[in-house]
């Protein structure tokens, strides 16, 4: 299975549109090639793929014949899978069947378009030959499927890609502009399968930032979607993407904001679906923690000159990961978890919101839960820092940090309803969530070491190793980060709470 990261532009032409000389755009133009493309996409019969940006197709011809799975990632960017076209025109390949499953969810993927194109493709060269970015000249036909009224629509277009080989989005940008200044148009469409389609559905909620319970409603799904737009990554990663870092922010995002919120969400509902995401994010940080131990270790050993830089221990670190990341998949393909997609769904289809402050002004009640957070942060942290050295001080400053992200999450879902004071208050958390992070890992690093100094089969120099390690982490680990203090006084100021109050 191969993938890459595309990198594109797309721009509506008229039939006699004439492709401008770009050499006032200091690039050459190479000889043209032309394919013609035959693609037939696949998707649930409503159209859950494409609600989301993603494509599914399989294409015959040109230079990259096979099946395509085309997921967002960024702007004018796509992370695009590969296989070969196989023997079976009909049926999607399992293993992208399986990256769409959080989509998907059991509904059969089914063909919804055919779509053909002749492709007039130039390169485009530096002044050494090297090259830049591929145009294409596309006449397009295209015929959607699964009209109930008997019509058979047939529809043609032309458009212009710029895709990236080796050269930036600003240089696309600058093609694209001697483009529009030709008579070109930004494409109406993100994709030809959406232009063929015309009408897909959305998966965009609106922003109802004006009562509390919209806050909560809004925050919620917003990372809900950047849970299902990592999870096909995480299921595609073989090592330290970011992606299982990335989904499992989603998650605790959501569960912070599920508990801060708690007193305006039905009882039952709100424990059940924290419960269940808290599984989820226990699963994803099995794999994350392994990511950054292991780094941590490679980093630390690289500053000891006479250690052995890949020793037995932290290559079945490496092993353990790679089995973590196998359960992590099946996690995702388990009943269990898609219950939770779709208790998600539901509860921001409906929201089960009670009482009367899930009713108020966000900018009276959003701002006392931002407050209570605040305050329940930097009561935590007092009672932390007054203890003396030891295990219990580590635990207390564990949930301190806790009570900063919580803190910081409330404040960042607050900042569309309350504005710039929301906002520093985010990143005066965020910064104290970050200080004590440092602390907690160096914790973790220090008893991870010791539990593997301690395995069966322990070799003396590998034990010795382990050791040296674990003293310069109890070093780190005892001095207070130099930085601590001052985020601290600047998260215990009142002005920020004084004016998100005002706001």
């Amino acid at each position: 299975m191969a993938h890459h990261t595309e990198l594109e532009r797309k721009y509506d032409a008229d039939a006699d549109f004439v492709l401008p000389d770009l050499r006032n755009a200091r690039v050459e133009v190479g000889e043209p090639a032309t394919h013609t493309l035959q693609a037939r996409y696949f998707d649930t019969e409503d159209l859950r793929l494409a609600a989301r940006g993603i494509t599914l197709r399989r294409r015959q011809g040109g230079d990259d014949a096979g099946w395509h799975l085309k997921l967002p990632a960024g702007e004018n960017t796509k992370r695009e899978i590969q296989l070969p076209l196989g023997d079976d025109a009909r049926a999607v390949p399992e293993e992208l069947a399986r990256l769409v499953t959080a989509h998907a969810r059991g509904r059969p993927l089914v063909p919804v378009a055919e779509v053909e194109t002749r492709r007039v493709e130039r390169p485009l060269l530096d002044e050494n030959g090297r090259v830049l970015a591929k145009l294409a000249d596309d006449t397009v036909h295209a015929h959607p499927f699964g009209r109930n009224d008997g019509e058979v629509r047939l529809m043609a277009w032309r458009e212009i890609e710029i895709e990236a080989v080796t050269a930036s989005d600003d240089f696309l940008a600058a093609v694209g502009d001697h483009l529009l200044g030709a008579g070109a148009r930004e494409a109406a469409a993100r994709s030809k399968l959406a232009r063929t389609l015309e009408t897909v559905p959305t998966t965009t909620r609106p922003s109802a930032t004006g009562t509390a319970g919209g806050v909560l409603v809004t925050y919620l799904a917003k990372h809900y979607e950047e849970m299902l737009a990592s999870d096909p990554l995480v299921r595609l990663a073989d090592h330290d993407d970011d992606s299982v870092h990335r989904m499992r922010v989603a998650v605790r995002r959501m569960r912070s904001l599920l508990r801060t919120h708690r007193r305006m969400i039905a009882s039952a509902r709100a424990v059940g679906l924290d419960t269940e995401l808290k599984w989820l994010a226990d699963t994803l940080g099995e794999v994350r923690d392994l990511e950054v131990l292991r780094a941590r270790f490679e980093r630390r050993l690289a500053d000891l000159p006479d250690a052995d830089q890949r020793p037995t221990w932290l290559a079945g670190m490496a092993t353990e990961e790679f089995r973590a990341r196998d359960r992590l998949r099946a996690a995702l393909s388990a009943p269990r978890y898609l219950a939770i997609l779709d208790s998600v769904d539901v509860f921001l289809a409906s929201p089960p919101l009670i009482g009367e402050r899930a009713a108020r002004p966000a900018r009276r009640e959003t701002a006392r839960t931002v407050t209570k957070a605040w305050r329940t942060m930097l009561r935590r942290h007092a009672h932390a820092a007054g203890l003396p050295a030891g295990p219990a001080r580590d635990a207390a400053l564990h949930r301190a940090r806790k009570a900063a992200k919580r803190a910081r999450y409330t404040a960042e879902a607050a900042v569309p309803a309350l504005g710039s004071p929301a906002k520093k208050l985010a990143r005066r958390a965020a910064r104290l969530q970050d200080l004590l992070g440092a602390h907690h890992d160096g914790v973790v690093a220090a008893g991870r070491l010791g539990d593997l100094a301690r395995r069966p089969g322990t070799s003396a120099v590998e034990a010795f190793a382990m050791g040296r390690l674990a003293e310069r982490e109890e070093r780190d680990r005892e001095r207070e980060p130099r930085d601590l203090p001052a985020a601290v006084k600047k998260a215990a100021a009142r002005k920020p709470l004084r004016a998100l109050r005002r706001a």
